[in-house]
């Protein structure tokens, strides 16, 4: 893990991300004014030394609003992930190690999910429940399920004839055993990889969600629903706009970076093709 920390992209990817969870946890102590407090007397200020990011519509402090979304957009990667992962992860499973039928049902689910654009799927999903927090990050764990599901498949494929797993076969060790201790533990660093590079999607698919006004709904602060709500004064107001859009492509941008990182460092292929630049460079 030590060419991890010797990256600069990979060190500047996670100190944005270290930044993005303690404004995440400690955001309503660290915003400088109220996420909900109106100042008719400051409405649209530009930045200044009193609001760095300046005022909305209603007067409230931009920055204090970026501030408190990032926990929304944390909760909803997080949650939203760690169902695509649980459920991906176990279709993945029994599909790649039993086989046969179980395979070509679970598989061609996952083909059909496939088979629809990411944020139409999570629309029609959202519509469906209803808009809100809830529904987003349900919405958004099964449009990612099935990647995972594809990558834990492939894995088990590649892992299940080795010889590990048939001599754990051999001495009378349980279906589950065998998938949890010896299959999974094996294929641990493409899911690593694809959850880390998912939680980046999954934040851009919440601010989508939130824009078009199925996400987090208002009062409540979100990147996506404050780049909505600034369109209106894009000419006039264009911090409205600026900030929270800066606020998605910096928390995107770092997860791709450590995504890519980690991808590098526990793919041995992509080791080997590294060390080879490095020694002929």
């Amino acid at each position: 893990m030590s060419a991890l920390w010797r990256d600069p992209l990979a060190l500047s990817g996670s100190a944005v991300l270290v930044l993005l969870v303690v404004v995440g946890v400690a955001g309503p102590w660290l915003a400088p004014s109220g996420v909900n407090e109106v100042d008719t007397d400051r409405m649209l200020q530009p930045p200044s030394w009193s609001h760095p990011f300046g005022t909305d519509e209603l007067g409230r402090d931009v920055l204090s609003r970026v501030m408190i979304a990032a926990r929304v957009s944390l909760q909803v990667g997080l949650v939203s992930v760690g169902i695509a992962l649980a459920v991906g992860v176990t279709l993945g499973l029994l599909a790649g190690y039993y086989g046969g039928w179980l395979d070509n049902i679970l598989m061609r689910c996952m083909d059909v999910l496939f088979a629809f654009p990411v944020l139409l799927l999570a629309v029609a999903i959202v519509a469906v429940l209803g808009p809100g927090l809830l529904t987003a990050m349900i919405a958004i764990g099964v449009v990612y399920t099935p990647i995972f599901a594809r990558v834990t498949r492939a894995g088990v494929l590649s892992v299940r004839e080795q010889v590990f797993v048939r001599a754990a076969v051999s001495i009378g060790a349980s279906d589950l055993r065998i998938m949890g201790q010896h299959v999974l533990l094996n294929i641990a660093a493409p899911l690593i990889v694809q959850t880390s590079l998912s939680l980046a999607f999954a934040i851009l698919s919440e601010a989508a969600l939130s824009f078009l006004g199925l996400g987090v709904q208002p009062p409540e602060p979100a990147w996506g629903r404050m780049l909505d709500d600034g369109r209106e004064f894009v000419t006039d107001a264009w911090w409205l706009g600026v900030f929270p859009g800066a606020a998605i492509f910096l928390t995107v941008l770092a997860f791709n970076l450590v995504g890519d990182a980690l991808r590098d460092v526990l793919d041995p292929r992509q080791l080997t093709v590294a060390e080879a630049r490095r020694s002929t460079s």
